[in-house]
């Protein structure tokens, strides 16, 4: 992305002369395993939802398919990281942290980067057409086809880029549907793609905040604090509401066996409320998404929920004493 007049990217001789960003020390090896952000590889999970609402996740051959579908996805978001810091490096170079990531510091350079991009995309798709079906392959496809849309062009269209991220969570549950021949149902996507949004609006929220935050990224000049505040509760609400409808379906309760799977609605009403406080107290965080997965409360809270899911779900007691 170009600044303004005056407003000119950060040289390499300059950055040399302030010091060596944190990034700079260290090989390449290392610099490439942070560019694909392993750590952010915990919103491929996604993929296992349907397996989890399906009851198989107790499925050996099932799981396994599963497992390995969101390993797929894991070198296709690494894929999708790495394009995104070739495509944003010089508007990395005047963001506080960016500018430490290892494409933007020079740790790793351009070209070594490029071919990486290339080897991960290549082996992602390639052992998805060898192990699953085509349609599973499509959805992979289509994951990546749509980052690419939205590295070039999407991100700089306010709104539209945060439905590209909603897609994208979409496409996952839909390809993990995919990898075990489940049928994804309608209240899944609509929450998957609620709940992408609200995270979504979230990141914009939070990105707002911070200082030059119109040259990190083109769509951010045409975005609100109030616009995004209201956004995010409009969305967050939405979640809720769709969730509950879903838990209370006689569909649902036919499925599971159980008229109690509503008990899980107080975990997805904390999880909206702390990641609201999350964007709101952590201004200068890299990443709200990032800081929720550091926040004691918020992942308290989501093992709760999933601990209570697989019981209601999977009917789990605890075994009787001799």
């Amino acid at each position: 992305m170009s600044t303004g007049p005056g407003e000119e990217a950060m040289s390499a001789e300059d950055r040399t002369s302030n010091g060596p960003a944190p990034d700079a020390r260290g090989g390449i090896v290392g610099g490439l395993i942070k560019t694909i952000r392993p750590h952010q590889w915990v919103k491929n999970l996604f993929v296992l939802a349907p397996i989890v609402f399906a009851k198989n996740v107790f499925h050996p051959d099932l799981l396994t398919r599963a497992l390995a579908a969101v390993a797929v996805f894991c070198v296709l978001s690494g894929a999708v990281y790495t394009l995104n810091d070739i495509v944003d490096v010089d508007a990395d170079r005047v963001h506080p942290t960016k500018r430490n990531r290892p494409i933007a510091s020079g740790r790793v350079p351009l070209p070594v980067a490029r071919v990486f991009l290339v080897v991960l995309v290549v082996s992602a798709l390639v052992a998805a057409g060898i192990f699953f079906r085509p349609a599973f392959l499509g959805a992979a496809t289509a994951y990546f086809l749509l980052n690419i849309a939205y590295s070039l062009r999407l991100k700089k269209i306010p709104f539209l880029d945060v439905a590209c991220i909603s897609a994208g969570f979409v496409l996952r549950v839909l390809g993990g549907g995919f990898a075990i021949d489940v049928r994804v149902s309608w209240y899944m996507v609509a929450c998957t793609a609620l709940l992408a949004l609200f995270l979504g609006f979230g990141k914009r929220r939070h990105e707002i905040a911070q200082e030059h935050a119109g040259k990190q990224r083109k769509s951010l000049e045409s975005y609100s604090a109030g616009g995004l505040n209201a956004a995010l509760g409009i969305t967050g609400a939405l979640t809720l509401g769709v969730y509950v409808a879903y838990t209370l379906d006689p569909d649902t309760i036919a499925f599971f066996q159980s008229d109690q799977l509503w008990m899980t609605t107080p975990s997805v009403l904390i999880g909206i409320w702390r990641f609201v406080q999350i964007v709101r107290g952590h201004p200068k965080s890299e990443s709200p998404t990032q800081e929720m997965l550091r926040d004691g409360l918020f992942v308290l809270n989501l093992a709760a929920w999933a601990i209570v899911v697989l019981v209601i779900v999977y009917r789990i007691r605890p075994t009787a004493g001799p």
